[in-house]
């Protein structure tokens, strides 16, 4: 099989692209390395099989080209990261937006199957717990650049499934769950390469609010096996799933483990929302995911908990 990444250089992209020519597969990635880097894969670069391109996927006839030559299309290829969201709300509507409506017209011209990653912020202030895909969802106001990103993604959804429904396009919608592991950096505001990273230097673990907001944390390894699962099946086509770890921890437990598995001698300190972000920021209280839908379907599950997460990334970061 062949397959196209956008995004691969990415995080979870670099990963997927990695699992796919483990399984004797090509791999085809483009990725402009706004968020991506090179050395994500560097390793793989000497792969006969891999081809990376440095472009952007707004470069129409390139992509074409690269997704004729693909049977499956990931569309990993996204503005992350809630500081990036806050202090670039531009690029993060126009990229998340913009490019999906590209590569699902040109996913459409040769009916090729395309996987569109979404996320957990799709569910906003929700409070019923655990989050279902076919539950409401509660963003707050316009006026809050937080919930950009959301919407973002949220239209991405709707493009994947008006695709799917009005054209016969083959697409799949997964909502990630703070995905973690090795080769993901802190630069963007995720949580745990954070606190890794602050731990290891003895600088203070800094916990956002009063650190009572829960998370659910899933390695990246299980949610590549997961993306891999849906797109090897037709029955998921028109469809959207959770795809996350079930195991809730507060930021301040999180910082906690984090300083302890580190053996760090790093205090834990609570900075208020509006010196982390912006004036009025906000935060979700809560963010379980449902995921008996993907586990009826492909018999996922995730096998890595918080624990084997953090010691992998301590050990990466080392």
């Amino acid at each position: 099989m062949h397959y196209l990444i956008t995004g691969g250089a990415g995080f979870v992209g670099s990963h997927l692209g990695e699992e796919l020519l483990q399984r004797g597969h090509h791999v085809a990635i483009i990725d402009d390395l706004s968020t991506g880097t090179i050395h994500n894969i560097r390793h793989l670069k000497t792969n006969p099989r891999f081809e990376c391109v440095i472009d952007t996927c707004a470069n129409r006839p390139l992509l074409a080209e690269l997704v004729d030559g693909a049977d499956v299309i990931f569309h990993m290829a996204a503005a992350v990261g809630v500081r990036l969201i806050v202090e670039s709300p531009v690029r993060t509507i126009e990229t998340n937006i913009k490019l999906t409506e590209l590569v699902l017209e040109a996913a459409s011209k040769k009916r090729k199957p395309v996987f569109v990653a979404s996320t957990s912020e799709c569910y906003g202030k929700s409070l019923e717990i655990p989050f279902r895909e076919d539950q409401d969802l509660v963003l707050g106001p316009s006026s809050k650049g937080r919930w950009s990103y959301a919407c973002s993604k949220l239209i991405d959804e709707f493009l994947a499934i008006a695709y799917y429904r009005e054209r016969g396009l083959p697409t799949v919608v997964g909502r990630l769950f703070n995905t973690v592991g090795p080769r993901q950096t802190g630069q963007y505001g995720m949580v745990v390469p954070t606190f890794v990273k602050q731990a290891l230097s003895g600088a203070p673990v800094t916990v956002f609010g009063d650190g009572q907001q829960s998370r659910c944390f899933t390695h990246v390894r299980d949610v590549v096996r997961a993306l891999i699962l849906l797109m090897d099946r037709a029955d998921s086509y028109g469809e959207v799933f959770n795809i996350g770890n079930t195991e809730e921890v507060s930021i301040h437990g999180l910082a906690e483990q984090v300083v302890q598995r580190t053996q760090s001698t790093s205090p834990i300190v609570l900075v208020p929302y509006e010196k982390a972000y912006e004036p009025g920021f906000e935060d979700m209280p809560r963010r379980v995911p449902d995921i008996r839908k993907i586990q009826r379907l492909t018999g996922w599950t995730p096998t890595l908990g918080l624990s084997q997460i953090l010691d992998d990334v301590i050990a990466s970061f080392r």
